[in-house]
Order: structure tokens, then C-alpha cells, then sequence
């Protein structure tokens, strides 16, 4: 790190602390050169996939356009906003820890849909209406049923 007063790359570290968010990480440090005394900043930098869209297009990842989507399926329903916010960063930690540059969106679309599933039935039906593209009401009937069945099996203990 170049010192702030007399530009030499050598300096040691003081003190190390995270922030109260432990996101970043806050040094004071001493340049061997002239004995100035600086603070430096560190971060984490998270470079976001690219989003493969349906028709080839392509562009990065936007968790704010995800939590759109989520308010859409959710509106009116007994869904808090924690809980977008917990299947987002959910969303997100899977992305970033596959490690993968591009990802197709069905991949995310199917995971928000398990998210989804387990939460509000109603809103994964919303989800899924747009998401899959329904393009008649014998597609929607077939979600629906699918929910119907899945809900009237027998719970089994494990």
C-alpha cells in the first residue's frame, strides 16, 4: 500500500478491524519510510455471473429485478419481506458458490421456484404462470394439480 505523504509501496500494519456490518475490514498502518500513520479500507469485490437469458441474450445478475419478481408472486399474500430476502441471498450464495460466470436463468428461475414452493403455494403458482410461460389453462390445471397431489400425500417421518 503507497504511502498517502510520501509515496513509498512499505508500510505495516497497526491495527486490524471489521466493521460493525463484518463486511469490510478497516487497517491502520505506518509507512517505514516517513512513519505517517493511514487508514485503509478492504472489501470484498463479488463480480455477479451473467444471466443467460431464454433467447441468448445476456445480463448480470440483478437481485433487485429478482425481488420484483418475488413481489409480484407475493402481493396480497402473508409473505414478509425477510423471507425474499432470505431466498435471494440463498439465490445468490449458490450462484457465487458454483463459482460460475454465466448462468442460464432457468437455473435461477427453478430454484426461486423451490423457494417458492416450500413457502406459498399461491404465490409459486404466480411465479410459475409467468416463469414457465403458461400458454393455456391445461398447463396451468397441470401445476395446479401437481401442487394438489404433492399436498394430499401422506407425510412420512424420517
Amino acid at each position: 500500500m503507497k504511502c498517502p505523504r510520501c509515496g513509498c509501496p512499505d508500510s505495516r500494519v497497526i491495527d486490524s478491524r471489521t466493521t460493525p456490518e463484518k463486511d469490510m475490514i478497516r487497517r491502520r498502518r505506518e509507512c517505514l519510510s516517513c512513519q505517517t500513520r493511514f487508514t485503509t479500507v478492504e472489501h470484498i469485490e463479488v463480480i455477479q455471473p451473467m444471466v443467460v437469458k431464454k433467447d441468448g441474450r445476456r445480463e448480470p445478475f440483478d437481485p433487485e429485478k429478482m425481488m420484483r419478481g418475488l413481489r409480484r408472486a407475493c402481493e396480497k399474500r402473508p409473505v414478509s419481506i425477510d423471507a425474499l430476502e432470505r431466498i435471494i441471498a440463498r439465490v445468490q450464495q449458490g450462484i457465487q458458490d458454483r463459482g460460475e460466470r454465466e448462468i442460464p436463468s432457468r437455473k435461477i428461475g427453478e430454484e426461486v421456484m423451490a423457494a417458492l414452493h416450500g413457502l406459498d403455494d399461491v404465490a409459486y403458482v404466480r411465479f410459475a404462470s409467468v416463469y414457465r410461460e403458461f400458454k393455456d389453462i391445461e398447463e396451468f390445471l397441470s401445476e395446479l394439480q401437481g401442487l394438489l397431489k404433492n399436498q394430499n400425500k401422506p407425510q412420512q417421518d424420517g
